[in-house]
């Protein structure tokens, strides 16, 4: 027996250790030769002048512009990760009418026109939480309540056959109805509190078959049975809400309808975003998705521009954002109803036009600066709007600001320019409007749909009354009391030095029936984030040893997002990782670029395999990552990675 169960074992975990060896050795070999090519060229003096003739550091970089050229590329990156972003998002259509139970009306009772045998009931939850009390009779007259019965011993109650949890809002769900049920003519639905909004319910007979809507004399509240045909087949993440969704999509739909928010211990910005989508295309899995997705594709041509920007070649930045475009991290997390996106987008638009303030010609009349040092900052604000991660780029913001207006300060001496203390105290002027005023007034105005749910108006004075700041104000301290103080513990939770590794992924969605799965967690494309690492590593190196202030950007931004995680204390996971991982994407842009520098012509195999790498670990794991339907074998044999840690 002990042999069988070896050669099982091995046929399990063969494949597990096999491809990330395989990984790992293909990124070794690649950094090797990386590594090779940026030694100085045999049969030159390189390695004098490198030793004696260090180049001087300035951190005015030039910026490269883009071409006709590029209009294709990006083009065609945009409509891939477009189709690929939207593709089996989430439905299009879901229940739109609810009905609201109230203290005048906390119950209905449907009538049906025969007596049926009722073998299942769906239900499609809407706002607010608590359960229903479900109740079956043939009569109209005795009823048996539905439910998982009590144990007799304790004399406990049945368990309500409708929940309505906070983690069940806008899902389909399966009532628990009692064994063995007699066929029934009446049903009666008493609420537990009020207000509470349930949308759509479903009945099914003894063959499974619903019950038209033709067979129901009296619906009770017309409301939930007016959109049978939306009824599916079973609750999926392509027909409710899952993880956080339960939070940001119902508080986006609270904006819209002017409800006090349940979820306040984020800025309201990013929630707003998302109910603009959901005012385009409904409270659907589709409208509370749609603009994130969205957001992320937009992610790829900003990033495209940047690289571009900095390298000035094409073929890099092709590649380098193809990087971005095929990480797990963000394919998932922008396909998800949660505020992350908006936040890491708004950070990457930050660090965008702070790059083109800083290659802003030296000796160029101050005008020309400000438009940059303008976006940067309003970029800055609409991102501590949206989330409290973004906060954290302005230390890498600030860093990159104040070594540019020292290196500034050096020109202009050395160059023996005139005014520069003049030029300092406008620009210095001209920062406090861009990066403390406007944003200021960013992050106040994203509270307007709180103060709107509150009674407040603007055109009866919000922006000026005391009540709206106070509301603003009181805010800040219950984010701050809630974030410092978390104390919970989750199964998914991580320490930042797990990010780096890529060892704890987290699970969003898990559906699992007849040895087929259907699940997806936010976690790396190993090639970016292991390889990304590596060069995070060089680009440090580099910013050191050769003074090249490119790396010294890209290092900037990564540690001012990565390092405050270092001392935070609470539970935290994986995708707070996610702003991070732009920089680890410019690492290796940076790479691909001295590696096209230094090879004449003999780079294409190296960063084409590399980036095609990406790809293909995107395409594997292509059903851990959007919800695909695939054989459970598949996920445990070759997805799981770390047997322990990957969820999959």
């Amino acid at each position: 027996m002990s042999f069988p169960q070896t050669a099982r074992n091995s046929i399990d975990i063969g494949p597990v250790v096999i491809f990330p060896i395989i990984t790992v050795v293909c990124i070794v070999l690649f950094f090797m030769y990386y590594r090779k090519i940026s030694l100085p060229l045999p049969g030159t003096m390189e390695w004098i002048d490198r030793n004696i003739q260090k180049p001087q550091f300035t951190f005015l970089s030039s910026r490269y512009a883009m071409e006709k050229k590029d209009a294709a590329p990006l083009t065609v990156i945009i409509a891939l990760f477009a189709f690929l972003a939207l593709y089996q998002l989430g439905d299009t259509y879901a229940p739109q009418s609810f009905f609201q139970f109230t203290q005048e009306r906390s119950q209905i009772t449907i009538e049906l026109d025969d007596h049926e045998t009722i073998n299942s009931l769906m239900y499609y939850t809407g706002l607010w939480t608590g359960h229903y009390t479900l109740e079956f009779s043939a009569d109209g007259e005795s009823w048996l309540e539905q439910g998982r019965q009590g144990n007799r011993d304790t004399e406990e109650s049945p368990s309500p056959a409708m929940n309505q949890a906070h983690s069940q809002l806008f899902k389909w769900l399966h009532a628990e109805l009692s064994a063995d049920n007699p066929p029934i003519r009446y049903i009666r639905v008493t609420a537990s509190r009020s207000p509470i909004e349930l949308g759509e319910m479903a009945l099914f007979d003894s063959n499974g078959v619903l019950v038209h809507r033709s067979r129901i004399t009296s619906p009770g509240a017309p409301e939930l049975f007016d959109e049978q045909n939306l009824v599916p087949e079973a609750p999926t993440y392509l027909n409710s809400m899952y993880f956080d969704e339960i939070y940001h999509g119902r508080t986006a739909l609270e904006h819209i309808r002017r409800i006090n928010p349940y979820e306040t211990t984020h800025p309201p910005l990013g929630k707003s975003i998302i109910s603009a989508s959901i005012s385009i295309f409904g409270m659907t899995p589709f409208g509370w998705r749609f603009i994130g997705a969205v957001f992320g594709v937009i992610m790829l041509a900003v990033l495209y521009i940047l690289i571009k920007n900095m390298f000035g070649k094409t073929f890099v930045a092709v590649c380098g954002t193809m990087l971005l475009g095929f990480d797990f991290m963000r394919f998932v997390q922008t396909r998800i109803a949660t505020i992350d996106t908006y936040g890491v987008f708004f950070i990457l638009l930050s660090y965008f036009f702070i790059y083109r303030y800083i290659t802003t010609d030296a000796e160029a009349p101050l005008k020309e600066s400000l438009a940059p040092l303008a976006l940067a900052g309003i970029s800055f604000g609409l991102g501590c709007a949206s989330k409290w991660i973004v906060p954290y780029a302005a230390v890498g913001l600030a860093a990159i600001y104040v070594i540019r207006l020292v290196m500034l300060g050096n020109y202009y001496k050395e160059e023996d320019l005139p005014d520069f203390s003049g030029y300092l105290k406008r620009t210095l002027l001209w920062s406090v409007l861009f990066f403390v005023v406007i944003p200021a007034i960013i992050y106040c105005m994203s509270y307007i749909p709180v103060g709107l749910a509150r009674g407040l108006t603007i055109r009866d004075g919000m922006l000026w009354n005391g009540e709206f700041y106070r509301i603003i104000w009181n805010n800040q301290v219950l984010m701050f009391n809630y974030h410092s103080g978390l104390e919970a513990e989750h199964v998914y939770s991580s320490r930042w030095w797990q990010w780096i590794l890529n060892a704890r992924p987290i699970l969003y969605y898990n559906s699992f029936a007849g040895g087929v799965r259907s699940s997806f967690g936010a976690f790396g494309n190993p090639v970016v984030w292991w390889g990304g690492f590596i060069a995070m590593i060089a680009m440090a190196i580099r910013a050191v040893k050769y003074r090249d202030e490119r790396a010294l950007f890209i290092v900037i931004g990564y540690l001012s997002q990565l390092l405050p995680w270092v001392v935070v204390t609470r539970v935290v996971f994986i995708y707070h990782y996610f702003p991070s991982t732009l920089f680890l994407v410019l690492a290796l842009a940076h790479v691909f670029d001295a590696i096209v520098e230094r090879c004449q012509g003999r780079y294409k195999q190296a960063v084409y395999g590399y980036t095609a790498a990406a790809g293909a670990l995107f395409f594997m794991f292509y059903p851990a990552l959007s919800g695909m339907s695939a054989p459970h074998w598949y996920f445990r044999h070759l997805l799981r990675w770390i047997p322990q840690a990957w969820p999959f």
